[in-house]
Formats: structure tokens, C-alpha cells, sequence
């Protein structure tokens, strides 16, 4: 049983071997056609399909291109730790709604709040942190966490 959270309330998504085994098909090689999974997990690429479709849906799971902001002409990462006085997930949402963050998440121990953020260069970075972050109501600190080199990033947890 997978719990997905929203907002609102939590929902059990219930996933059996076979859903599982077509995340890590997909974990693999997200461009697999569905009959060459369906052949991997036993079911024809219909049954795939949906299945797929429904994990989608439910949230259980994206199909995403990733790469390295690095690579295609984002110079700075960062990790950016927030300490909130109030309401955190008003704090949240108003950082959620930058496009320059990837993740976000809430916390508890030091900071409230985790927001990586992707940046053209250090004068976008200050920008972000400076001008935008810290002028949300609420916000009582930041402390920034420059990424110097990606040395690993994996997208197949979850199903093991």
C-alpha cells in the first residue's frame, strides 16, 4: 500500500508486483514501448497502457525527461533551508510557485522548509534568494547551500 499525499488528504494507492514492475521497466528506460513491457511483466501492451495511465493519474508516478541543469545552461543549484514564523505551508506554496524551484519540501529539525533551486548564474541565485524568498511574509531565515558538482541523482526508489 502507497500512500499519496495532497493536500487536502492522503489517498492509499494500493500497488501489486505487477504495477511495481512496470515502474522499474519505466525506471529503466522511460521511452520503453508498452509491448516490450507488457512482455517483461506478462500482460498485453492494452493492460500496460492503463496500468500506466492509472499510475500516472493517481500521482504514484511521472513520466519526465531529466537532465543536468548544468548541461543545458543553468550554471548555479542550490539548496536553499528556510526558517518560518507562522504558517509554514503559506511560505511553501508562495516558494512552489517560483519556476527556478525543483523541490520543495517541509520539514521538520532545522529549517521548516528545502527548496532546491536551479539558477542561470550566482547574480540569478541572489536574486531568487534575496529579492524573492526573503521578502515572503513569514520568512525569518535563510541559509543557501551552493551545489558544487552532481555526483549522484537516481529516480529508481520506490518500488523495492
Amino acid at each position: 500500500m502507497l500512500d499519496v499525499v495532497t493536500r487536502e488528504r492522503t489517498v492509499h494507492v494500493g500497488l501489486d508486483d505487477v504495477s511495481k514492475a512496470i515502474i522499474e521497466q519505466l525506471q529503466e528506460d522511460g521511452r520503453r514501448p508498452y509491448a516490450a513491457i507488457g512482455k517483461a511483466v506478462g500482460l498485453s501492451e492494452a493492460a500496460v497502457r492503463q496500468r500506466v495511465q492509472r499510475l500516472n493519474e493517481s500521482g504514484v508516478m511521472q513520466i519526465v525527461a531529466v537532465t543536468d541543469p548544468m548541461q543545458v545552461g543553468f550554471a548555479r543549484a542550490a539548496m536553499i533551508g528556510v526558517k518560518v514564523e507562522g504558517d509554514v505551508e503559506t511560505v511553501a506554496d508562495q516558494m512552489a510557485a517560483m519556476s527556478e524551484v525543483d523541490y520543495l519540501v517541509i520539514t521538520a529539525g532545522g529549517y521548516d522548509i528545502l527548496a532546491e533551486v536551479v539558477c542561470e548564474d550566482d547574480e540569478h541565485l541572489l536574486e531568487v534568494v534575496n529579492r524573492r524568498v526573503r521578502a515572503i511574509p513569514g520568512v525569518r531565515h535563510t541559509e543557501t547551500f551552493v551545489y558544487l558538482k552532481l555526483r549522484k541523482q537516481i529516480y529508481t526508489w520506490g518500488t523495492r
